[in-house]
C-alpha cells in the first residue's frame, strides 16, 4: 500500500472556491489521502460544505474553530491532527493538477 498523505486545507469564508479546490483533490491519480478541513471561524456556508463532505467521505476530517485565527494557526491545528507520512498544505482557493500528489511522493 502507498504511504498516506495528509492534506491540510484551512478554509475561511471559502464557499465560492472550496468546491473546485476539493474537486481537484478528488481527481488525483494518488488516492491514499486524508483530507483535513479546518473551518477557521467562517461566517458563510463553509462549515456546512465541510460537514457534508465529511459525512459522505470517510477520509475527510473537519475541525471547526470558533473564531478566525488565520491560516498559520489553522495549519498548525491540522498538523496536530494529521496521521500521514507526508503533509501537504493546500489553500481553499487552489486547484491542483491530477498528478500533484503522485509527483510529490515520487
Amino acid at each position: 500500500m502507498s504511504d498516506l498523505i495528509s492534506v491540510i486545507i484551512p478554509a475561511y469564508n471559502s464557499e465560492e472556491t472550496l468546491g473546485s479546490c476539493l474537486a481537484s483533490i478528488f481527481r488525483q491519480t494518488y488516492s491514499n489521502l486524508e483530507i483535513i478541513l479546518i473551518d477557521d471561524g467562517s461566517t458563510d456556508n463553509t462549515p456546512q460544505i465541510c460537514d457534508t463532505l465529511a459525512k459522505e467521505m470517510s477520509f475527510v476530517k473537519v475541525i471547526h474553530l470558533a473564531k478566525n485565527g488565520g491560516p498559520s494557526n489553522a495549519r498548525n491545528i491540522g498538523l496536530s491532527n494529521a496521521s500521514g507520512k507526508y503533509i501537504s498544505f493546500i489553500d481553499s482557493d487552489d486547484e491542483i493538477l491530477p498528478t500533484y500528489f503522485e509527483t510529490l511522493v515520487e
